[in-house]
């Protein structure tokens, strides 16, 4: 069962005005102190005039009556009935303000002032979230347009116990669809409270997906609380998730009619007076990938994903996380979302772009090649896209020659090749016995050779099998028989 990633609290928020290079205008900007953190609005001296970037928050749906969404509001639906604009929890709400708030002279600012909200809710009254909910929710928010996807919920990851697991095909399917359509999906890693231990070392779902940007929580001081899920490969990047200050419906502050901030959390109920969670971390970084996007629409899913990764700020124990190493660990990820940084990597040089994702997979999710000489230049990231799997159609007596160069420095990459019959590469389902035939040892540059017995399809697995990222070059020739 997915649920939304709150976690509720009473502990006191200090405020603190934002130090960005320019300051908004808006009366409450000053209680949102994660924008100097994230260094919202850094990288320009006078707010920029940006296109328009659509991002989806699948959620509890949004309250659209709130000033600060005037024009925000692209699209809605509901995928549990009842109206996209009544948010009867309120999470939604407060997502979509910390991402798309106007930049004016009312209410809070959203760190992707300029950008479009398609509001798909998937929250029921109880609420839970049904899986088919939100695997349509993310198909139907992709194909109307949306470039971000927020996934602010979760399901619970336990590798040990298959039993716990909440993972999803119905759920991998949706992502890897948005992901395939060129989307940056953006998901929590979750919340301990939601898990069986307090700390959880695995992050939920989706975040544990291939392709998904895994947000985890960070504290005023920068430290790493207890409720946020530590993952040593599926937690991608932190940002800011306690004390988190944004829009609120005005169907709960209408109860507290003494209260000023009517539309806003102060206001609100007391899970979100002072609120912490994942939930309020993610949208930061889908904010910032829809900055990127504004500023270079031509960014793919891939770059922007990396870009946002590789820009962060390293968190570890000089700056407020004791436990925290330097460099990319399982409590921080790569480290804190540094907005000002990822738009200066926007003046290059660029990552290379991926043009053949999803390809995780044998079948349908293989890329599918042609040809007798065929040239492929691609990407691997070991968190993020560790596996690349191309479809080859070789004949009776056909001879398949493949060799593979990897561009990163201490690039350990393993070729193989599949057998018809494949369904799966990795995990618990793929079946050993059927690989035709497979490189040496993981290393920058590997070559296998292989002459087909009969006809069919084949399966050629590229796979980063240490921690390393960068561009590769994979040839395949095809020798007829003799």
């Amino acid at each position: 069962m997915k649920r939304l990633l709150l976690v509720a609290v009473a502990a006191a928020l200090v405020a603190a005005a934002p130090a960005a290079a320019f300051t908004p205008t808006d009366p409450l900007a000053s209680k949102q102190w994660y924008l100097d953190q994230d260094h919202a609005f850094d990288a320009w001296p006078t707010p920029p005039t940006l296109a328009p970037v659509k991002v989806a928050v699948v959620d509890s749906g949004v309250d659209d009556t709130i000033p600060d969404f005037a024009g925000r509001i692209a699209d809605g639906r509901s995928f549990v009935g009842g109206s996209p604009f009544v948010d009867t929890e309120g999470h939604g709400t407060f997502v979509a303000g910390e991402i798309a708030a106007n930049l004016d002279t009312v209410g809070i600012v959203g760190m992707a002032y300029s950008s479009q909200l398609i509001v798909a809710k998937v929250v029921k009254p109880d609420g839970s979230i049904p899986l088919q909910a939100e695997a349509d929710a993310i198909r139907w928010a992709v194909d109307d347009g949306a470039q971000v996807i927020n996934l602010s919920l979760g399901g619970v990851r336990d590798p040990v116990h298959p039993n716990r697991d909440t993972y999803s095909a119905l759920e991998a399917a949706a992502v890897a669809y948005a992901v395939s359509k060129g989307a940056v999906v953006v998901a929590a890693v979750g919340n301990s409270d939601e898990a069986y231990a307090t700390p959880w070392n695995y992050a939920s779902y989706p975040a544990a997906l291939p392709h998904v940007i895994g947000v985890s929580a960070l504290t005023k001081s920068g430290a790493v609380p207890d409720f946020s899920d530590r993952d040593t490969v599926f937690n991608d990047i932190s940002a800011p998730g306690v004390g988190i200050f944004s829009t609120f419906p005005l169907s709960f502050t209408s109860t507290r009619p003494t209260c000023v901030d009517q539309g806003y959390s102060d206001c609100g109920t007391n899970d979100y007076l002072n609120p912490e969670g994942t939930s309020f971390a993610a949208p930061q970084v889908s904010a910032a990938a829809a900055m990127l996007l504004a500023v270079d629409p031509t960014l793919t899913n891939s770059q922007v994903s990396e870009i946002l990764e590789q820009s962060a700020d390293d968190v570890n124990a000089t700056n407020g996380c004791p436990p925290c190493a330097v460099g990319r660990d399982a409590y921080s990820g790569w480290g804190r979302l540094d907005v000002a940084r990822a738009v200066a990597a926007l003046q290059g040089p660029l990552p290379p772009p991926d043009a053949d994702e999803t390809n995780d997979d044998a079948g349908s999710w293989a890329h599918q090649l042609w040809g007798k000489s065929i040239p492929v230049t691609a990407t691997l990231d070991y968190y993020d896209d560790p596996v690349d799997v191309y479809k080859v159609a070789l004949g009776p007596g056909e001879r398949l020659k493949a060799r593979l160069s990897a561009a990163w420095t201490g690039a350990k990459v393993s070729l193989v090749l599949w057998k018809p019959s494949t369904v799966h590469v990795e995990g618990t389902q793929a079946k050993p016995q059927l690989r035709a035939a497979q490189s040496a040892a993981a290393a920058a540059t590997q070559t296998l050779a292989y002459t087909a017995p009969s006809r069919g399809w084949y399966y050629v697995e590229v796979k980063d099998a240490a921690p390393g990222f960068g561009q590769y070059t994979l040839t395949l020739t095809k020798t007829p028989a003799r």
